[in-house]
Order: C-alpha cells, then sequence, then structure tokens
C-alpha cells in the first residue's frame, strides 16, 4: 500500500533513514503490538509507538489514573485522575496520530486470558510491574511463537530484554525466553509503590523499549535477542550481558 502524501510528511524523518525508508515506514503501518501496562514505562512507550505509526496498538491495563502516577505517566493530564488509563491513552494516542487504531482491554492479563489477548498481535511489549503478569506474558508469547520485548525499572536501575525463543542464534541454538532468564519470582521484589523510582527513568526505559519494538518490525540494527542490557541511572552507565537458555525451563524447554 502506497503511503499517502500526509504519511509522507507525518513520517518524512523516518523515510529519510536508509535503514527505515519507505518500506520500513509501511511495515510499522502494517504492525500490530500489544503493550501491556500503560504506566510508567507503557506511558512513554505507547507516545513513541504512536507517533512512529503502528498500525494497530493494543493497551492492556486495568487501573486508573492517580495523582501519583503524574510524576512518570506522561502520557496522563492531571484532570484525567480517575479515568480509566485505557480510556485515556486511547483519548490522547488517537489525537497525537489519527493513522493509529487503538485497541483497549480495561483487563489485567493473566494466564486464563493471556493467549486471547496475545494472539492477534505480531509483538508484545511488556511495561508491567509485576511477575505474576510477566510470566502469563511470556509463558503465552513462548507457546504462540511471538517475540517480547520487555522492560523493568526499580529506583535508579533499569534494564530491557528481548526474548524470541522461537529463533536460533548463529550456532543454530535456541534463544531464550523471560522464565529462562528470572524461572521464580524473586524473594522480597518490591514494587515502585514500596520502594520509589525516579520519574525520568521511566521514560529513558520506556522509550528505549519502543526503539527495540520498531527495530524488530522494521529489521534494522542489532536485534537485543537473548541478551539483556542493564541501565545504571545514578552512574549514567549501562551493561550488555548475554543471556543463556535453561533447557529445562518450564515454558520454553520443550521446543524442539
Amino acid at each position: 500500500m502506497a503511503l499517502t502524501d500526509t504519511q509522507l510528511e507525518r513520517y518524512a524523518r523516518h523515510i529519510l533513514l536508509r535503514e527505515i525508508g519507505g518500506v520500513g515506514q509501511q511495515k510499522l503501518l502494517a504492525a500490530k503490538v500489544l503493550v501491556i501496562g500503560a504506566g510508567g514505562l507503557g506511558a512513554p512507550s505507547l507516545l513513541y509507538l504512536a507517533a512512529a505509526g503502528v498500525g494497530t496498538i493494543g493497551i492492556v491495563d486495568d487501573d486508573v489514573v492517580s495523582l501519583s502516577n503524574l510524576q512518570r505517566q506522561v502520557l496522563f493530564a492531571t484532570a484525567e485522575i480517575g479515568r480509566p488509563k485505557v480510556e485515556a491513552a486511547a483519548a490522547r494516542l488517537g489525537a497525537l496520530n489519527p493513522d493509529v487504531r487503538i485497541e483497549t482491554y480495561r483487563t489485567r492479563l493473566t494466564p486464563a486470558n493471556a493467549e486471547e489477548l496475545i494472539g492477534p498481535y505480531d509483538l508484545v511489549l511488556d511495561g508491567c510491574d509485576n511477575f505474576e503478569t510477566r510470566f502469563a506474558a511470556n509463558d503465552a508469547c513462548v507457546r504462540l511463537g511471538r517475540t517480547l520485548v520487555s522492560g523493568a525499572i526499580g529506583e535508579f536501575d533499569g534494564q530491557i530484554a528481548v526474548f524470541q525463543p522461537q529463533r536460533r542464534d548463529a550456532k543454530g541454538e535456541r534463544l531464550p525466553c523471560y522464565r529462562c532468564f528470572v524461572p521464580e519470582p524473586p524473594e522480597g521484589a518490591a514494587t515502585c509503590t514500596e520502594q520509589g523510582v525516579v520519574g525520568a527513568l521511566a521514560g529513558v526505559i520506556g522509550t528505549w523499549t519502543a526503539l527495540e519494538v520498531v527495530k524488530e518490525i522494521t529489521g534494522f540494527g542489532e536485534s537485543l535477542g537473548g541478551r539483556l542490557v542493564l541501565f545504571d541511572g545514578l552512574s549514567a552507565e549501562t551493561r550488555k550481558v548475554r543471556l543463556r537458555r535453561d533447557p529445562e525451563c518450564p515454558a520454553c524447554g520443550g521446543l524442539p
């Protein structure tokens, strides 16, 4: 499908890039991405995915906007306190880019509904804040063969990873899934509600996950599949580590 004159102008800075161009922009417009969580990570991710022209964006969140959200959840305004996040997000994203179709799911993603929610989408961005949801999303992505882009933050630290157990590395070995990395919830794991988080960190990691989604859709750059990026906001240092697949993993260990 050819880009319209309006789209050529809207996405001009993408089209000028050799790595994206018109073909890459068409891939973005045809893509379907499900974002789990419209909170600190989801808010900036959603803004940049919509601005990039991702054709269909699904948003899963069962919460409402609260005053304490506004320190980092830049998608929302003070006047929207008490409004369901998915409704406020859809309105903001639609105003930003009418090219984008927004699907909203005011629910929590669980093992019972994960496959139904993820099934219609090409790729999943997980920006939630609890391990139960992360495990449910990962397990469904493994079963459905979907790429999972994951971000997490706490206090001053963040991490980004791409999980693709449906793919193999240069040696022919399968890449790991999230459960290979975190087999069980860490004891005493705290949320930002309990330990706090610097607001701008959510923007750093949230926009970074959006970048990885755009890379996966268009195919430019080097995929983070099988690797983890650690970001230290106190020192402004990053570190990249390779993740190993667990052959006994309860989620992906059975893949041939």
